[in-house]
């Protein structure tokens, strides 16, 4: 059996170039829908940009979550309007920069996770996510924490942030394992 849900999907087209590159370009789309969906809070808004990111990583594992995560940033250092709000070089330096360099490491962490196999049960699907979500808060409140200091990144980006990412990465959780189960048929 292949290592990732995608590959295990499409296990004739995993290794083709052109299914790779349309994999990185739908992620790229996922992504950018995913940042629009969105609750306004200061000084980052609430996106299910987190969700997607998981779900990339524990679905196509390290490599191809990788490549999806970084065409996504260089997407939006190039200019195209992929992020939450706004693009350029200057976004990436911004108060969210540190979250959407999150996104690419904890990709590639949860993508590695499951080529590890992680993501086929509820209990290790928890643990990639879990671990995801601390990789995303970790750069995302650190980078904050230089902009706005420790007390306020803290209060203002990662606090109110922790209900809503618990329903995403449960709701991750319950839809990752019914996709094994169905891939598996």
């Amino acid at each position: 059996m292949n290592t990732t849900l995608a590959a295990n999907l499409w296990s004739g087209l995993a290794r083709s170039r052109l299914y790779q590159v349309l994999v990185v370009l739908g992620g790229t789309l996922l992504l950018t829908v995913s940042a629009k969906v969105q609750v306004p809070f200061w000084p980052v808004p609430m996106t299910m940009q987190t969700f997607v990111v998981l779900m990339i990583g524990a679905s196509l594992g390290a490599r191809l979550a990788g490549a999806t995560v970084l065409a996504y940033l260089v997407e939006g250092a190039a200019g195209l309007p992929v992020f939450a709000g706004g693009a350029g070089p200057a976004y990436l330096t911004g108060p969210t920069g540190g979250y959407l360099f999150g996104f690419l490491a904890a990709a590639v962490l949860v993508g590695w996770l499951a080529d590890k196999g992680f993501g086929r049960s509820l209990l290790t699907t928890l643990a990639a996510f879990a671990a995801g979500e601390a990789v995303i808060f970790a750069l995302g409140a650190g980078w904050l924490a230089t902009l706005v200091g420790l007390d306020k990144a803290l209060s203002a980006g990662l606090l109110p942030f922790l209900p809503g990412e618990a329903i995403k990465v449960v709701l991750a959780c319950a839809v990752l394992p019914i996709a094994w189960r169905a891939a598996r048929r």
